[in-house]
């Protein structure tokens, strides 16, 4: 029992490791309205700024994306820790846009290096038969701390001074709390070899996962692409055309998408995998018709729907298109086809967001929204009738 109970607080301040560093990656949501001001750059370089991101978790997962597997835990998570401070030091003492590039590429590094590592971590620090509970301990420190970051950065920017130091300082602050914390934790990988043993990952897409990874990986590509945009130009367009001008607001509107989020990942366990793809490709079927309402209508209303119904959806859709991905690879390749994967969700997070902010110029946030909602719209629509002409397997 006293075992049980040391293995669940491990557990559980991992997941609190593995939140802090991810609330770094969403930290600057709310804020860049003021580099906007500050440094005079347009909707297209803000969505540049946020996508440089999705490069580094990319770059990551594909070149060192296993070194926990051979380094071990404590050691990678340690290095995504140290990115995330550098990333919120690079925002503190920003004096242009390079700043903010730099930035985001080290947070790209942090997540890519976080994301395995501490879910690895997180599972294996449990007690022994504890593997439902600490998935939930893991889906909720990485959804939840993404959901945090500009929940926080709000509302320091709305109700505290220094709208652009403060929220980094208690990111730093909470980031030397979480290294001080991995100090205390067992590692759990037995046997570790020389850095110099890790080999990249390379994708791969045998011909039995095809069929499956099609309609996923357009689920998935389709879901990031819904939670890029939110969290790069949806406080712009609540300043512009709502003239909701509260960071707070702007921060909590994120954050509901992250959160719905996590509602969806763990509602895969009652509805099942086989389910789950489909019933999230129609969530984020919804959640992109709320948002085109709320841009056709410039309600704040419709635009906090389709947070959460499009945030749901995605979390239904992508947990489904991992665990039916993996359940159709053959082991040896298993890890290959999952990073395939990664690879396109993360793609979304950049090419179509930087698309909307090419839009913008010409036609406006609401005119490259509704642009980006046709072309996401046509990409669910046809994985989900395929999934209606070839359902993916229950046993999944």
């Amino acid at each position: 029992m006293e075992g049980d109970r040391r293995g669940w607080r491990a557990c559980v301040l991992s997941g609190a490791v593995f939140a802090v560093c991810m609330a770094g990656t969403t930290l600057p949501t709310p804020l860049y309205g003021h580099y906007q001001q500050k440094f005079g750059f347009s909707e297209l370089m803000v969505t540049v700024v946020y996508a440089v991101y999705a490069f580094g978790v990319i770059g990551v997962l594909l070149l060192a994306g296993n070194a926990s597997d051979t380094v071990g835990r404590r050691p990678v998570i340690l290095w995504g820790l140290g990115f995330a401070a550098a990333s919120a030091v690079c925002f503190l003492g920003a004096t242009g846009p390079g700043w903010l590039f730099v930035g985001r590429l080290l947070s790209g590094l942090s997540a890519g290096l976080l994301t395995g590592a501490a879910t690895a971590y997180v599972m294996e620090l449990a007690p022994p038969g504890g593997a439902a509970r600490a998935t939930l301990v893991a889906t909720a420190a990485n959804m939840g701390g993404l959901g945090c970051g500009p929940l926080l950065a709000g509302v320091l920017a709305q109700y505290a001074p220094w709208p652009l130091y403060l929220p980094f300082l208690v990111h730093l602050a909470l980031v030397a709390c979480a290294a001080l914390v991995l100090t205390w934790l067992p590692e759990t990988v037995r046997e570790r070899r020389s850095l110099r043993t890790v080999r990249p990952q390379r994708p791969g897409l045998p011909p039995q996962v095809r069929s499956v990874f099609g309609p996923a990986a357009t689920a998935s590509f389709v879901g990031f692409a819904l939670f890029g945009v939110f969290t790069s130009v949806s406080p712009a367009f609540l300043a512009e055309s709502l003239n909701e001008r509260n960071h707070a607001v702007s921060g909590l509107v994120v954050a509901l998408a992250f959160f719905a989020s996590t509602t969806g990942q763990l509602a895969v366990d009652r509805v099942g995998v086989g389910r789950s793809l489909p019933l999230g490709c129609a969530g984020l079927l919804a959640g992109l018709a709320l948002l085109a309402g709320a841009l056709w209508a410039d309600l704040l209303a419709l635009v906090v729907l389709s947070a959460v119904v499009g945030g749901v959806g995605q979390g239904l859709s992508f947990r489904g298109a991992l665990s039916s991905v993996a359940a159709a690879s053959p082991a040896e390749q298993r890890a290959a086809v999952i990073s395939t994967l990664f690879v396109v969700a993360y793609t979304g997070i950049s090419v179509p967001v930087i698309g909307v902010g090419v839009l913008a110029e010409p036609m406006g946030l609401e005119g490259a929204g509704l642009v980006f909602i046709a072309c996401m719209t046509v990409l669910v629509s046809t994985a989900a009738a395929y999934l209606l002409r070839r359902p993916v397997p229950a046993r999944t």
